[in-house]
């Protein structure tokens, strides 16, 4: 997988038949490795041991209806009142980060309301 600018962690990696799988601490089960995976398992890794957040207050991965439509968030960050402190959107580190990827974030967020939004793709390329 791509170097990414976030401290690395001791990932637990398996393959099977099914590829490559990443252990996620927060579902706290193994899901497929894919690149924006990696992305969302660094920054997951970031919140934990840099940030000092809590597992729980952290949210990966969970639908929710914007306008109508069924969409999934990667990462919320809660505060322990239990509204919402930033939602997280994660890119694969070959995708470029653009107004679209912005707008996407900002639509969430409309139905999230939360007081940070932030957006990683960053690679060492």
């Amino acid at each position: 997988m791509t170097p990414l600018r976030l401290p690395a962690g001791n990932f637990r990696v398996k393959s099977t038949e099914k590829g490559r799988l990443i252990f996620d601490q927060i579902r706290k089960k193994f899901v497929h490795l894919t690149p924006e995976e990696w992305v969302r398992q660094h920054v997951v890794f970031w919140l934990l041991s840099r940030k000092r957040i809590p597992h729980s207050l952290i949210n990966v991965e969970k639908q929710l209806n914007v306008a109508g439509t069924k969409k999934r968030y990667d990462i919320l960050v809660f505060n322990k009142d239990g509204s919402i402190y930033a939602v997280i959107e994660c890119k694969a580190p070959q995708i470029k980060i653009d107004q679209t990827v912005f707008d996407q974030i900002a639509r969430y967020n409309l139905a999230l309301e939360s007081e940070y939004l932030m957006v990683h793709s960053i690679s060492d390329h």
